[in-house]
């Protein structure tokens, strides 16, 4: 029956075994991808200075409430909608425009128009009579009488006219400054007309340049694709070596321990076999010695005259060898099997093994440099089709024509904005001089109102002539001139400006900021063929300028706006194989053979073959044990030479003495010289019969497993190798595909959304509206309100000036 520790030492064999097997018939496929990591995405920055139109938006200003109260007006003078009708006659066949259409529409401004020409004809005429009465002395005079009421008068007068005078006062700094904001408004909005437009122009230009600039950005995904390729080499060969390292270094070890236990049981046999015939050659060598040495002591134990001695008798009597080595098992028969042995370099083998397995990542870039290459070159192809995206875009059928009609309104426009820059002119020049006018009336409204009133201070009687009060009704009736000799300019002025900045109010902004404009346009037959915006613009002819505005607003590209996926399929254009198919079949179709390693040579295997049947499990190493349990010498030499001497001491005959102690001396010697060094022997034989003892049993088991598993890991290698570079290849042919298909999803979303933006095509239709309407109509409308408000007001302030020159004069009669 076989010791518990034999049968725990096999389990755990057949563990280990089982545990190998496992490792060694796993798949490497189930090893998950390390090459496809997270860093996959990649960084598309837009280099692209693509041409923006800056939004423009009405700035709030203080005058913010007069220009809503002017373009209330207007709304109550100007009632009627965006006339269509009149509108597509006028440009469609002007000569069929009749006036009473045109009066139709125009009442309001119609009736404010004989207002103006009944205030040109009237304020003049009245100018005309009241210097005729003047020069009879008949207006402006003095008063006749002095009543208690001229007080009251004189103070109402008063009053009403500096009411008045600020009225005109307010109106006319709100007339200065609508005027000075009209020009300064008026420049660079003028400027912005042909700006916008080129600006345009460039972005309309730029756009197949914008196109260009995306394809161009294929270098990014290239250069990613590049850098793994010049890594995925090494990075195969690493990952062989790293998945199959575990059991190819298994092998290896279990190898050398094979080769260490043939080296070691082969010195431990010569070691048994040599100490084991040094044992039995002592033995027979010590055996006649120990028997004369019997004798003798056994003889002088009898002797008579020995004092006590019969106590050792007994023990001297039983002294005789112990242990007979000339009985255990020879191991000459292992020996012979064994000679020669080992006749393979183990070290050596392992070491190649070892490093040929190690080599493999460097194999692997040896072997996959020209497929690698292959890939590059591909690449280069690759980006001439990627190019083919920009070659066949179909933008530029759209951005000529657009760019052209955009380039003859910049040069058309030119004329046009020097006339309206120099009239201009001539109504800030003229708006500037008018309104110093109304201020020099004013100043003399103040003068004369302050001086009169200064003299009737001093004026002890009201019939005395006082020279200031008299200055005072002068200064009212220079302003009373001023006033009738410029008023018909002054209406003129405010009906000029009010005509065009009330059109432009009513008929364009209003209509713009409702988008009745632009419903207009888009009704068939309005525009006449000169400005179908369509056939100008190469648009769909179901396009609508409203959607289309809305869309640019919005942030739509032109690919939306024009509907271009009806005539070029973009997405036909962007799939991922079409580019990818080459490539994908290179990686595919590459195969190399990476694992071919030999761990153990035919000679090496033939020397373990040989030590698992040279018989060394068959020695009976359980004799040796078994004599080694028994001493050199039965009777315990050192023991036996003790009591002698102890014996010697007792004895009263010198003689016996002398030779007890001799006879001591004598065992002392043979256990120092002879049993001693047998002992040492069997010591020497203890520890090789350990060692091979506990060999024995597991020999051929483990002999039989280390090559079967040598052999296993070597057929394995190749195998697996090729499934971990297949795994790898795949796993990395996935990763450069996600960075085709990145690339291949932001140019299509690009060339969609932003490289054809049409928003600054809104922007600028929105810059227009606020230059034109906000930052110039507004002012200008507020101007002619402020400076007519001057102008109307001047009558009464006409009235109240004459009236009060006749209280600052002397009174003709004075009556209590």
């Amino acid at each position: 029956q076989s010791p518990p520790g034999s049968l725990l030492a096999t389990e755990a064999m057949r563990v280990a075994g089982l545990l190998l097997a496992w490792a060694l018939l796993r798949p490497a496929g189930t090893q998950q991808c390390h090459l496809a990591g997270p860093g996959g995405v990649l960084r598309f920055t837009d280099k692209h200075a693509e041409i923006r139109v800056p939004a423009l938006h009405r700035v709030p200003s203080s005058l913010d409430p007069l220009y809503g109260l002017v373009r209330h007006c207007l709304d109550l003078i100007q009632q009627n909608p965006l006339p269509t009708e009149l509108l597509r006659a006028a440009l469609n066949d002007p000569s069929s425009v009749r006036t009473s259409q045109v009066v139709q529409y125009e009442l309001g401004y119609v009736v404010c128009a004989a207002v103006a020409l009944l205030f040109t004809v009237a304020v003049p005429v009245a100018g005309m009579c009241f210097c005729y009465c003047r020069s009879r002395r008949r207006c402006g005079g003095r008063l006749r009488a002095h009543r208690r009421s001229l007080g009251c008068r004189r103070c109402c007068l008063l009053t009403c006219l500096s009411l008045t005078s600020l009225v005109i006062l307010t109106s006319v700094i709100c007339a200065f400054v609508t005027n000075q904001r009209v020009k300064g408004q008026m420049e660079p909005g003028l400027g912005a007309v042909p700006a916008t437009l080129r600006t345009l122009r460039q972005h309309i230009a730029n756009v197949p340049q914008g196109v260009q600039m995306v394809v161009d950005k294929f270098e990014v995904p290239r250069q990613q694709i590049i850098s793994d390729l010049g890594g995925l080499s090494r990075s195969v060969g690493l990952s062989i070596h790293t998945q199959l390292k575990a059991m190819t270094y298994a092998a290896l070890v279990d190898l050398q321990d094979r080769a260490g236990d043939l080296q070691t049981s082969l010195h431990h046999l010569q070691i048994l076999d040599k100490t084991a015939r040094a044992l039995a050659s002592a033995r027979a060598e010590l055996e006649p010695v120990l028997q004369e040495r019997r004798r003798r002591v056994v003889a002088l134990l009898d002797d008579p005259r020995c004092t006590s001695c019969a106590s050792v008798l007994g023990r001297a009597q039983s002294l005789e060898l112990g242990a007979d080595y000339g009985k255990v098992p020879s191991v000459e028969k292992v020996l012979k099997a064994l000679a020669g042995l080992p006749r393979s370099d183990f070290a050596e083998m392992i070491r190649q093994g070892n490093g040929t397995f190690n080599s493999i990542p460097e194999l692997a870039v040896e072997r996959m440099a020209q497929v690698i290459q292959d890939l590059r070159d591909e690449m280069a192809r690759v980006t001439e089709k990627v190019q083919s995206i920009a070659n066949s875009f179909p933008l530029s059928d759209y951005t000529r024509p657009v760019s052209d009609t955009l380039g003859r309104a910049e040069d058309r426009s030119q004329p046009y904005l020097r006339e309206v820059e120099r009239f201009e002119q001539y109504r800030w020049i003229s708006g500037t001089v008018l309104c110093s006018i109304i201020l020099l009336i004013l100043a003399c409204n103040v003068t004369g109102m302050a001086l009169g009133t200064y003299g009737l201070s001093k004026r002890e009687d009201p019939s005395d002539y006082e020279c200031r009060g008299e200055a005072g009704a002068k200064f009212l009736l220079v302003g009373v001139g001023l006033a009738f000799l410029f008023s018909w300019l002054l209406i003129l002025l405010v009906f000029a400006t009010f005509l065009v900045g009330g059109n432009i109010q009513t008929l364009v902004c209003r209509n713009w900021v409702n988008q009745e404009i632009y419903k207009f346009i888009d009704t068939p037959g309005n525009l006449p063929p000169s400005m179908n915006l369509t056939r100008q613009l190469n648009l769909r002819r179901d396009s609508n300028l409203s959607a289309t505005y809305r869309e640019c607003k919005s942030g739509a590209g032109l690919w939306e706006v024009l509907q271009l996926e009806r005539s070029y399929d973009l997405d036909e254009h962007l799939k991922t194989p079409k580019y990818t198919a080459d490539f994908q079949k290179r990686l595919g179709d590459f195969t190399a053979s990476l694992g071919d390693v030999r761990l153990l040579r035919s000679e090496g295997r033939q020397d373990l073959e040989t030590f698992a049947r040279s018989g060394v499990d068959e020695v009976d190493y359980a004799r040796f044990q078994e004599e080694m349990k028994n001493p050199v010498v039965q009777t315990s030499l050192p023991g036996l030479a003790r009591s002698l001497e102890g014996l010697q001491k007792m004895q009263r005959n010198s003689t016996v003495a002398g030779r007890l102690a001799d006879e001591a001396r004598a065992l002392w010697q043979m256990q120092n010289s002879t049993v001693q060094s047998q002992e040492a022997l069997v010591a020497k034989l203890g520890e090789s019969v350990q060692f091979l003892s506990q060999l024995a049993p597991h020999l051929q088991e483990r002999v039989k497993m280390t090559l079967a598993t040598t052999a296993s890991v070597e057929a394995r290698l190749p195998v697996q190798a090729q499934q971990i570079l297949r795994q790898e290849i795949g796993c990395f042919t996935r990763k450069e595909l996600r960075y085709f298909t990145q690339y291949l999803n932001w140019v299509g979303q690009t060339l969609r959304e932003d490289v054809a933006s049409c928003q600054p095509l809104a922007t600028a239709l929105d810059n227009g509206r606020v230059i034109l309407c906000d930052r110039i109509a507004d002012p200008w409308n507020a101007f002619w309100f402020s400076l007519g408000c001057c102008t109307f007001f001047l009558i009464p302030n006409i009235i109240f000036a004459i009236r009060l020159t006749k209280h600052f004069r002397p009174i003709r009669n004075r009556l209590m």
